[in-house]
């Protein structure tokens, strides 16, 4: 708890790094953008530096909310037919689902709009724990050795993160010199640029060393020795999107979440589907509660399957599917007696489009790009949330660079009438999703998770044991969580398990039976299931003038605050 600022991060290092920003004077969007580059570094393992960085931001001042779409494009040179001839319609892994990298002008862009800082000032902190290496987290140990065999599919990445064969051991000192020597980069440009223009142009510099420099050239170079598609063109004109959003409503609380470029609507269709229904007489992790959210995100899946891909390309009805009435009539074909045997068709939107087909089962485990998280609010009331992503070890690292371009192409569909099919320009439907949750007044609420698919499902149920059951942040982060996998998952192969619905293992037994009982295929989780979603959060109430932050204690989380 605290009463100027607060920080909560998906590792203490990044939480840390964010923290001295606040300390040094800057604001929510330096801290943020600091701890967000930091966990490029210190949580590479899930979190790539030249990934994916959808951002949130709210200002105090105006209470204005903006989002900064950092989710990179497929190559002007991709052919969907290679996926559909060579490889049977499979995206493989590898360089060919490599998009436009846009964690970089993502974290930048911010700081170009609402930040103080240089990015010089922001990185120093990742560049000094690239360069002189940080302790092994447990987690991060895990992740490297369950993923052994695609390290070693490629040498850049094997020599990284698995250094004489093996990852390296919990507590061990680990450094990325190619990484560190990245960011150096970046920051000397910016430098050589503040001897003659601001900071402004700084950061256009640093931004410039990056998408147009000596990274972009050694970027293509790669791309193009080994069959992919990426060139000096995709990374000159990329840019990012920034875009003011409006709230939908959790209840008598604002909620903002991203657009259709991201699985953002899922969790505004699901809030709204709930509307109108007393939840806490349902009781929490009640046989009913749990059936009712369940069934509410299975019809939110539907309408994702169905109508949400990048709405550069594509006409997504949007505003109709958030719409009270539009979510009112899909809340009604929700039985209290009877789960949905798979994923329900999706709703008439306007009678916008014929939906796709109902997909086959499919046993096959969908590829993991999993997450991390960071929100800040400052004493001014401004508030930052960021779910950057993508890993390590399903494409190569660009060798003498120490990061993988984002590989978030596997987050595309190769089929003709999908709307997040693949195509050139063309984003893929990401799951990363921040969110920021406000009550003007009374508090703002930065939240996020990882856990791919299962996302909004986590932030919602931690909203809800807060906002409705009363919790604070902390016991609403470590409540006993569910989630339905009755979808076609984001990442490719795409698998889909009808009517699955996963436990965690302190939810009792007979809650589990009803639900059963009810239709539902359910399977437990173990206790405190990672997969679940380490969600961080901090509540800033601004009657009582206190900021209190949530963060998972058996993950290397970390919430700060002063």
């Amino acid at each position: 708890m605290g009463h100027t600022h607060s920080v909560a991060a998906g590792h203490y290092l990044a939480a840390q790094a964010a923290f001295q920003v606040l300390e040094a004077g800057g604001n929510a969007v330096d801290a943020g953008v600091a701890g967000g580059i930091a966990l490029g570094v210190v949580q590479s393992e899930y979190v790539g530096f030249g990934g994916v960085a959808p951002i949130m931001v709210r200002m105090g001042e105006t209470g204005r909310t903006w989002t900064f779409a950092g989710v990179g494009h497929w190559p002007a040179a991709t052919d969907v037919e290679v996926f559909r001839n060579r490889y049977g319609g499979r995206i493989p892994r590898g360089v060919l689902r490599t998009v436009v990298p846009a964690a970089p002008a993502s974290w930048i862009a911010a700081l170009e709009k609402f930040g103080s800082m240089t990015y010089g000032e922001v990185a120093g902190t990742a560049l000094r724990f690239a360069r002189d290496g940080f302790p092994m987290p447990s987690l991060m140990h895990e992740i490297i050795s369950k993923h052994r065999d695609d390290y070693n599919s490629y040498e850049a990445n094997a020599a990284i993160y698995l250094p004489g064969g093996r990852a390296p051991a919990v507590g061990e000192k680990f450094v990325q010199t190619d990484l560190a020597g990245v960011i150096q980069y970046m920051i000397d440009e910016e430098q050589t640029a503040l001897a003659t223009g601001d900071r402004l142009a700084g950061l256009r510099a640093a931004r410039d060393a990056f998408y147009r420099g000596d990274i972009a050239a050694r970027i293509v170079q790669y791309n193009t020795e080994n069959g992919g598609w990426l060139r000096s063109r995709d990374l000159a004109d990329f840019a990012v999107q920034v875009e003011e959003v409006k709230p939908t409503r959790l209840g008598d609380i604002d909620l903002f979440t991203c657009g259709p470029w991201c699985q953002g609507p899922v969790l505004a269709q699901t809030a709204g589907m709930l509307n109108g229904h007393d939840l806490s007489t349902l009781g929490h992790n009640s046989i009913d509660y749990i059936h009712r959210l369940t069934e509410s995100f299975k019809l939110a899946y539907a309408d994702r399957h169905a109508y949400v891909g990048d709405p550069d390309f594509v006409d997504v009805p949007y505003h109709q599917m958030i719409s009270p009435r539009y979510l009112a009539e899909r809340a009604r074909a929700i039985s209290m007696t009877s789960a949905s045997p798979g994923m329900p068709k999706p709703g008439d939107a306007l009678g916008f489009a014929a939906p796709m087909a109902q997909p086959a089962r499919s046993a096959d485990e969908a590829d993991q790009l999993d997450t991390s998280y960071i929100c800040v609010v400052d004493k001014l009331g401004n508030a930052f949330s960021a779910t950057p992503s993508d890993g390590s070890a399903s494409a190569p690292v660009i060798p003498g660079l120490g990061f993988v371009p984002s590989a978030r192409g596997v987050q595309s569909w190769v089929e003709a009438d999908a709307p997040a099919v693949v195509g050139p320009g063309r984003r893929p439907r990401l799951t990363p999703n921040p969110v920021i949750l406000c009550k003007p007044g009374h508090f703002v609420q930065p939240i996020g998770s990882p856990g791919n698919d299962v996302q909004p499902q986590a932030i919602l149920q931690v909203a809800l044991n807060m906002h409705v059951f009363g919790m604070t942040p902390q016991d609403a982060v470590e409540a006993p969580r569910f989630a339905t996998f009755s979808y076609p998952r984001s990442s490719a192969p795409h698998s889909y398990d009808p009517g699955l619905l996963k436990l965690e293992g302190r939810i009792d037994a007979a809650i589990a039976n009803g639900l059963s009982a009810l239709g539902h295929d359910v399977q437990n989780w173990p206790d405190w299931e990672w997969t679940a979603g380490a969600v961080c959060t901090i509540l800033a109430d601004e009657k009582r003038g206190v900021l209190e932050g949530g963060a998972d204690p058996r993950r290397p989380t970390a919430a700060l605050a002063w």
